[in-house]
């Protein structure tokens, strides 16, 4: 296995969770959501379109990762993902806490890149790669019209004029 893409940066760091066999575990330290780990293959697959259907196996492993780390955290509610429009040059898996319990949740843009069709769920992304052989995205335009989406809470209906009425909202359901 290559590990051209890593940085001795990403693997000296205290943020690194666990180095597996195939991947590593990031801990995000600055993130919108209490936890936020990234699952990241060692091999070096630039993003979602560069995928072959042979790799969907590479996903499925990654997506384990992930369920054998949350057993660590039972009592949390994670879910699973990848963002349609990547901003790092590297495959990786999200693996977010749904509290988004944190005061670096500022921007709709953020919100909106977990908790719209922006964030496609892993389990979708693995099938369409079995089914199709290639993983279907959107368009930058697309992606900008989900960011530029209105305000609309994950668990209910309530949909804020601002990032602080929807903070103060989920309260609420972390509390519950």
């Amino acid at each position: 296995m290559t590990l051209s893409h890593v940085t001795p940066a990403m693997t000296d760091t205290p943020a690194l969770q666990a180095l597996g066999q195939r991947v590593f575990v990031v801990v995000l330290l600055i993130s919108v959501a209490r936890y936020h780990f990234l699952v990241i293959p060692k091999i070096n697959v630039p993003n979602l379109k560069a995928l072959k259907r042979e790799q969907s196996e590479l996903l499925r492993y990654m997506q384990d990762q992930c369920h054998l780390l949350a057993s660590k955290y039972p009592h949390v509610e994670f879910r699973y993902g990848y963002h349609a429009i990547p901003s790092m040059s590297q495959l990786h898996l999200h693996m977010i806490s749904q509290d988004f319990d944190s005061p670096c949740l500022k921007t709709k843009r953020h919100w909106n890149s977990f908790n719209t069709k922006y964030f496609l769920d892993s389990e979708d992304v693995i099938r369409c790669l079995e089914e199709r052989g290639m993983v279907v995205t959107m368009t930058p335009i697309a992606g900008e019209k989900l960011l530029d989406q209105p305000l609309k809470c994950h668990k209910c209906i309530y949909s804020p004029q601002n990032m602080p009425k929807l903070k103060q909202h989920l309260y609420k359901h972390i509390n519950n």
